[in-house]
């Protein structure tokens, strides 16, 4: 399991471009170990919107990018009824949205593993997802159950999250390093789409 410090100190050695565009700090990440991240910031909030790592596959080849935080890239080849996960941040929560589930509430259960990971299960046994925690990895820390909590509506499963005082001090490191980027003129810097 990774630390707070291996963390920040694998963002501080990145080499690191901003650009402020459509209201939002976009920040990429070249790690010194190859690996390419892209973080996007509100302008207003400072709250981290969108995360996405750049993929490539066992030969090498370029998969494209997969969003760790934000809403997923749409893809054609997706059944519009099977369950999608979004993953947000707010400023003190993390938070999980499951579309597509149409049970009642009362149906679900949401659990913290001692692998590090959320479970989602419905007692009608029709889904079932072990949630990675990505956040909570990176400080060195498991989810803790007495921070979780859902609701559903709209045929949505809401899963929130209480970030813990580590998580919080992590992150508030994480923008203070990038608020502080020289930010590039719009247009100069090779990002994904939003």
């Amino acid at each position: 399991m990774a630390t707070t410090e291996q963390w920040l100190k694998l963002l501080q050695d990145a080499k690191k471009t901003a650009i402020i565009q459509d209201g939002k700090r976009k920040v990429h990440f070249l790690m010194t170990d190859g690996r390419e991240m892209v973080e996007e910031y509100s302008v207003d909030t400072n709250v981290l919107v969108k995360r996405a790592w750049k993929e490539k596959g066992k030969l090498g080849q370029e998969i494209g990018w997969v969003v760790e935080v934000g809403d997923p890239e749409p893809n054609p080849a997706d059944n519009l009824e099977s369950p999608i996960i979004s993953r947000r941040t707010t400023k003190t929560a993390l938070e999980w949205r499951i579309r597509n589930l149409s049970y009642p509430k009362d149906v679900y259960s949401v659990t913290a593993e001692d692998d590090g990971t959320i479970t989602v299960r419905t007692s009608n046994k029709k889904y079932f997802k072990k949630i990675n925690v990505p956040d909570l990895e990176r400080a060195g820390l498991k989810p803790e159950q007495d921070r979780i909590s859902f609701t559903h509506q709209f045929n949505t499963l809401i899963i929130t999250y209480k970030k813990p005082p580590k998580l919080l001090d992590m992150e508030k490191k994480v923008y203070e390093m990038v608020s502080q980027l020289k930010v590039s003129k719009d247009g100069d810097v090779q990002c994904p789409a939003s």
